[in-house]
C-alpha cells in the first residue's frame, strides 16, 4: 500500500507522544542541567589518578612506570619520574610521578591506559562538564587536578572498585605474611648462629685425691 511506511512512522510517533504523559520510562526529555540522569557505572570519559587515604601525594598509587605514557595511542600523557622514593600501599619504596599531565583535548577515552596499568593507579572518570574558554592550558590537567580519592572511585564505579580493593588487600596481606616469615626466619638463623658460636661450658675442675 502506498504510504504504509509513513503511516506506521506517524503511528509510532503518536504512540510515544501519548505514552510520555502516562508512562515514566517514555518521558525521555530531561531538563538539564536542573535535572540529571544518574551516570551508568560503565560510563567513561577521561582518566584520573587514584590515591588512598586523605593525602594525595602520600597515597598516590602511581609509581611513574610510564607504561601508560608509552601505550597511549594519541600520546596525550606526559610523565616525569621522581628522583626519590616513597612507600607504596604494601610499604615498599617506589618512585612517584614528579609530573603527570594529560591533555584531555587530545585524549580519545580509549581506556588503554587503565588496562595496561599494573598498579590500579589510573581509572576512567565519568565527569563530562569540562568546557573551558582556554582550549590549550585549560584542558591540560596536571597530577593535582587528576588526583582523586579511592572513595570517589568507589562512588562512580562501585563494583569495579570493590574488585580492585579486594585484589590489593590480598596482595598486601601476602606481602605482610612474607615479611613476617622472613623476619622469623632471620631471627631463628641468628639464634642458631649465636648458639653455634657460643664457647662450650668449662669442664668441671677435677676433685683432688688424698
Amino acid at each position: 500500500m502506498l504510504g504504509e511506511g509513513i503511516i506506521k512512522g506517524l503511528a509510532e510517533t503518536a504512540r510515544n507522544f501519548v505514552g510520555s504523559y502516562v508512562e515514566a520510562d517514555r518521558l525521555t526529555t530531561v531538563q538539564y542541567p536542573e535535572e540529571r540522569l544518574p551516570t551508568k557505572e560503565a560510563a567513561r570519559n577521561f582518566p584520573f589518578l587514584v590515591f588512598d587515604g586523605n593525602d594525595a601525594h602520600a597515597g598516590m598509587r602511581c609509581v611513574a612506570c610510564q607504561i601508560c605514557e608509552k601505550e597511549c595511542p594519541p600520546q596525550c600523557i606526559y610523565i616525569e619520574k621522581s628522583k626519590d622514593k616513597k612507600p607504596d600501599y604494601v610499604g615498599k619504596p617506589q618512585f612517584y610521578p614528579k609530573i603527570f599531565d594529560i591533555d584531555v583535548s587530545v585524549c580519545m577515552s580509549c581506556q588503554i591506559c587503565v588496562e595496561v596499568c599494573p598498579f590500579e593507579a589510573i581509572k576512567m572518570d565519568t565527569e563530562f562538564e569540562l568546557s573551558n574558554t582556554d582550549r590549550f592550558a585549560g584542558l591540560l590537567f596536571d597530577k593535582h587536578q587528576l588526583a582523586k580519592s579511592n572513595e570517589y572511585y568507589r562512588k562512580i564505579h562501585p563494583a569495579e572498585a570493590a574488585a580492585v580493593d579486594g585484589r590489593l588487600a590480598a596482595e598486601k596481606a601476602k606481602a605482610e605474611a612474607k615479611t613476617k616469615a622472613d623476619v622469623e626466619a632471620k631471627a631463628k638463623a641468628a639464634a642458631a648462629a649465636a648458639k653455634t658460636a657460643a664457647p662450650p661450658p668449662p669442664k668441671p675442675a677435677p676433685i683432688p685425691t688424698t
